[in-house]
């Protein structure tokens, strides 16, 4: 599933994917796809490759939000999770560093001593 993303990602053209493994931090995806598109056309048409391709290898996406702006869309495949974004979105929300430092999670309390 992470490679048909990429690929469909990549073939769309998509600015500075990422991919991050998240089995540690949530229970809710393996996976973490983030990606920029150059405008919200773009960022619409990556989230509308992704979910074809997804369908045509018999995946059936859970969900999306966020298609009616475009400034970031995501697109829920179960084992994972794609954020498309324009860059001043992506960099304003940096789910890069929330999810790549699980100490710092919102969601994990700190462990007492």
């Amino acid at each position: 599933m992470l490679d048909l993303v990429i690929d469909a990602l990549e073939e769309m053209k998509a600015k500075n994917i990422t991919s991050l493994d998240v089995r540690a931090v949530t229970s809710v995806a393996d996976d973490m796809v983030i990606a920029s598109g150059t405008s919200s056309r773009h960022v619409k048409a990556l989230a509308d490759s992704v979910m074809e391709k997804a369908k045509k290898s018999g995946y059936k996406p859970l969900g999306t939000e966020g298609e009616r702006g475009a400034e970031w869309i995501l697109v829920d495949l179960g084992d994972v999770v794609v954020h498309l974004m324009l860059p001043a979105t992506r960099e304003f929300y940096d789910l890069e560093r929330l999810w790549q430092n699980p100490a710092h999670h919102p969601d994990r309390s700190p462990q007492s001593d």
